[in-house]
């Protein structure tokens, strides 16, 4: 009969530090998420300012235009408001990077599903980078499109299918799909790709449309995934001066997350 009691008692015990230690995951990953929307909300005030600068700079910069035009124009001022707008637009530039950076993330995807992914990105190296850290999967802008198009070349299609496969698999149950569309801060100047793609919000979101529709012809439920576009405000790296861009800032970001999340 003690014996009994014993083996009820060890197990009513085994029980209780479970649950506590499934509570103290909870309260770390509900900690984890509330600072990542307090950061992420930062990272929205800080673009939204951001391009608010950006036009505020294109609009003293038409103004200096007009004034060299005019060679009796003082032009100082102007040309001191451009240099101010810049810095300015650098300085946030540079704190969206290290806002991005910090950003928390959630526990590691599950163990099998990353050994998949992981060879998944091996085998397609390059055009594909997989972060286990985070569970994102970067493709390649100037390998998975034709230039300044959302058309997805053949050969990234097929890549693309394989990754469907994966996302198929019972491993990743439970996960649903955001795919996000980069590009660098090179401004978008050829006329046909203009009447498509206005302004690089429209190419990126254009873009990650595409690869959407690729995974779901592949087979992957349509209420799995959704889409975002960036633009060029959220750089890996540094864009070469004078708009002269980034390559590894142009890219396809598919992130796996918690279903409903």
């Amino acid at each position: 009969m003690q014996a009994s009691k014993l083996t009820l008692a060890v197990a009513s015990l085994l029980a209780l530090t479970f649950a506590l230690s499934g509570c103290v995951k909870q309260e770390k990953y509900d900690d984890l998420k509330l600072k990542n929307r307090n950061q992420q909300e930062r990272i929205d005030a800080l673009e939204s300012e951001l391009s608010v600068t950006k036009l505020k700079l294109a609009e003293v910069e038409k103004q200096l235009n007009d004034c060299l035009a005019n060679t009796s124009a003082d032009t100082e001022s102007l040309q001191e408001k451009i240099a101010a707008l810049q810095e300015d637009i650098d300085k946030k530039t540079e704190l969206i990077a290290k806002l991005q950076s910090q950003l928390v993330h959630g526990a590691p995807l599950p163990a099998e599903l990353t050994n998949e992914l992981q060879k998944f990105a091996a085998e397609n190296s390059e055009l594909v980078e997989f972060d286990p850290e985070t569970g994102v999967v970067k493709f390649k802008s100037d390998l998975l499109f034709e230039l300044g198009s959302d058309i997805v070349t053949a050969d990234a299609a097929d890549m693309l299918k394989k990754l469907s496969t994966i996302i198929n698999s019972k491993s990743a149950e439970g996960f649903d799909v955001v795919v996000a569309g980069h590009t660098d801060d090179m401004p978008i100047k050829r006329a046909d790709t203009l009447t498509q793609h206005p302004t690089n919000w429209h190419l990126s979101a254009h873009r990650a449309i595409s690869v959407e529709k690729i995974l779901e012809g592949a087979g992957i439920a349509s209420k799995r995934m959704s889409v975002r576009g960036f633009g060029e405000f959220r750089p890996l790296e540094a864009n070469a001066p004078n708009q002269k861009g980034n390559a590894k800032n142009r890219r396809v970001e598919i992130y796996l997350v918690t279903a409903g999340k």
